[in-house]
């Protein structure tokens, strides 16, 4: 009854993710390739919990 009221968490999760990906870029841009590898490792873990969160969907 209330479902448009619900929060969906995989578009709150790919939001972060692009946000990461983003300061990614960035880091990467300014010449700080730690940065950007560590960011872009918390981006691949947002990755793996969408497609987590797809797969329980989809059964």
């Amino acid at each position: 009854m209330f479902s448009i009221f619900k929060t969906d968490p995989i578009k709150k999760l790919n939001k972060a993710y692009e946000a990461k990906l983003e300061q990614a870029m960035l880091a990467q841009r300014n010449g700080d390739i730690r940065s950007y590898s560590m960011i872009t490792a918390d981006a691949e873990l947002i990755a793996n919990k969408i497609e987590e969160l797809k797969n329980s969907a989809e059964t």
